[in-house]
C-alpha cells in the first residue's frame, strides 16, 4: 500500500494551483474548490486521495512485473520524470513523442535494434572499416536514437500503464494507449478533460515543484511495489526449496525403514527359544535306512 499524502505539503509545493478561469474545462468542476483573483483553486483533499489512489494500482502493475511508461516533453517537467523514472527502473520519454509509439511499437523496437547492432559495429570492430563520412552518419544517427529512444532500450513489449504528465500536451500517446486499452495515470489540470484518464490525479502540472511532488510519490509507489516482488519471488523460491529438501527428507526416511526391515528379515530373531529352536534346526537330520525300519515294526510287534 502507498504511503499517505500530506495536504499539508501539496498546498506548499503549490499542487492546488489551477488555470485561469476563462480557460477551464468544465469536466474538472467536481475538482475545484473555489476561485481566487481570477484562478481556480483544485481542492488538495481530492488530489491527496486520487494520489493514493493511483499509487495504489501503479504499486500492483510493478508488483506484477509490467513496466509503466512516463511520459512529459515539457520543459519543466523533463529532467524531473526522468530522474524519478530512472529510480524506479522504468522506461520514459521526454523527447519529442514518437508517432506510432505504441500503435506501431514493432517498428520502434526495429529502431531501438538498429541502434544496438551499432553498438556491436563498435565493439567488433566493423565501424573502423567504415570510411570517415560513413563513420559520421552512423555516429549521428546512433544519437539521435539514443535521445529520442535510448530511455525505452529495456521496454521489449508494450507497458502496463502510461504515467502522464499534461494530458493537452501528450494527447498523441494518449489516444494511442486508449486505443490499445492500457490504462492512463496523468496529472490534470483544470484546463484539461479528465474523462480522456483512468485515474485522473487532480494537480498544478506546470510548476516544477508540483510536478517533483506528485512523480516523486509515484515513483516511490511503484518502488515499493517492485519490492513486494522481489519479496514474493525470494519467498517462494524458498517455500519450494523447503518442500524440495522435505521431499528429499521423507525418501530418505522410507528408504532408510525398507532397508531396515530387510535387514531385519534376514537376521535371525535373538529371543531365546527362537535361538534354541534354530540350533536344532541347524543339527544334521540322519535318515533310517529300509532295513532299520522293518527291523523297528517287527520288534514292536512282537512286543505286543
Amino acid at each position: 500500500m502507498a504511503n499517505k499524502v500530506e495536504v499539508k505539503e501539496l498546498l506548499d509545493a503549490g499542487v492546488h494551483f489551477g488555470h485561469l478561469t476563462r480557460r477551464w474545462n468544465p469536466n474538472m468542476a467536481p475538482y475545484i474548490y473555489m476561485e481566487r483573483n481570477g484562478i481556480h483553486i483544485i481542492n488538495l483533499y481530492k488530489s491527496a486521495a486520487k494520489m493514493q489512489e493511483a499509487g495504489d494500482a501503479l504499486a500492483k502493475i510493478a508488483a506484477s512485473g509490467r513496466k509503466i511508461l512516463f511520459v512529459a516533453t515539457k520543459k519543466q517537467a523533463k529532467e524531473i520524470v526522468a530522474e524519478q523514472a530512472e529510480k524506479a527502473n522504468m522506461p520514459y520519454i521526454t523527447e519529442r513523442w514518437p508517432g506510432g509509439m505504441l500503435t506501431n511499437f514493432v517498428t520502434i523496437r526495429r529502431a531501438v535494434k538498429k541502434m544496438a547492432s551499432i553498438d556491436r559495429m563498435k565493439k567488433d570492430g566493423t565501424f573502423n572499416t567504415l570510411s570517415k563520412k560513413e563513420r559520421l552518419q552512423v555516429d549521428r544517427l546512433r544519437a539521435k536514437l539514443e535521445k529520442n529512444l535510448g530511455s525505452i532500450s529495456e521496454m521489449s513489449r508494450l507497458p502496463g500503464a502510461l504515467f502522464v504528465v499534461d494530458i493537452t500536451r501528450e494527447h498523441i500517446a494518449v489516444k494511442e494507449a486508449q486505443k490499445l486499452n492500457i490504462p492512463i495515470f496523468a496529472m490534470v489540470d483544470t484546463n484539461s478533460d479528465p474523462r480522456e484518464v483512468e485515474y485522473v490525479i487532480p494537480s498544478n502540472d506546470d510548476a516544477s515543484k508540483s510536478v517533483n511532488k506528485v512523480v516523486s510519490y509515484v515513483s516511490d509507489a511503484i518502488v515499493e511495489g517492485l519490492s513486494e516482488r522481489k519479496a514474493s519471488k525470494k519467498e517462494k523460491a524458498e517455500k519450494a526449496e523447503a518442500q524440495k529438501a522435505e521431499k528429499e527428507a521423507k525418501a530418505e526416511t522410507k528408504a532408510s525403514a525398507k532397508k531396515a526391515e530387510k535387514v531385519e528379515a534376514e537376521v535371525p530373531s535373538k529371543d531365546a527359544e527362537d535361538k534354541e529352536a534354530m540350533k536344532e534346526a541347524k543339527k544334521d537330520v540322519k535318515l533310517e535306512s529300509k532295513e532299520e525300519t522293518l527291523d523297528k515294526a517287527k520288534s514292536s510287534n512282537e512286543k505286543e
